[in-house]
């Protein structure tokens, strides 16, 4: 897995999804291993854009769930080939809409998966309508735990804050067994 910064990768075409992925967790890992499948079908790289830290420690300042390195050993052993790691910092908050996809088209995403509530840019302008006007973009419904409640980053660190932490790793899932069977192609 190569690993780099913004807007330094470039390719003739790729698989990507981006998002936070504070702890990897199973919502994440479905999403990762969707676009790792397409990546496969489409014959392209599997790419990742992420950031350090998260939007939500950065804003909010609540606590991080994995560290960068965490994510980073997680997201290898999901089979991403590049990781794209943007500093999230007060400079990437003014990042406009179209100057964040001119940065993805550098490298040619043949698709593009995100989850439905997926936002990016400045005050969180972009939405995957905007896109859509430029790429091709699937959307995977969120994951829910076996009791119908939506699997997140929020939910996993509000568990782990009431000291929850046998749900909160249930959540989070054991990415050996997922790698497993992705590598398998087992349905996760």
């Amino acid at each position: 897995m190569e690993i780099h910064t913004p807007g330094t990768l470039k390719l003739p075409k790729s698989a990507l999804t981006i998002g936070a992925l504070d702890g990897v967790h199973r919502g994440h890992q479905a999403l990762l291993l969707k676009t790792k499948e397409r990546a496969e079908k489409l014959g392209v790289p599997f790419v990742v854009y992420t950031f350090d830290p998260p939007p939500k420690v950065f804003f909010k300042k609540c606590q991080m769930i994995t560290t960068l390195d965490e994510k980073l050993n997680r997201l290898e052993m999901l089979g991403a080939e590049h990781v794209i790691v943007g500093e999230f910092n007060e400079a990437f908050t003014k990042q406009t809409v179209s100057s964040f996809i001119e940065e993805l088209q550098l490298i040619n995403p043949v698709e593009i998966w995100e989850g439905p509530n997926f936002q990016f840019g400045k005050d969180r302008k972009g939405s995957i309508d905007d896109l859509r006007a430029s790429f091709h973009v699937g959307v995977l419904n969120p994951l829910q735990c076996e009791h119908g409640e939506l699997i997140s980053s929020t939910r996993i660190r509000s568990l782990l804050q009431q000291g929850n932490i046998s749900l909160a790793k249930t959540l989070l899932g054991d990415i050996r067994y997922i790698s497993f069977l992705a590598e398998k192609n087992y349905a996760v």
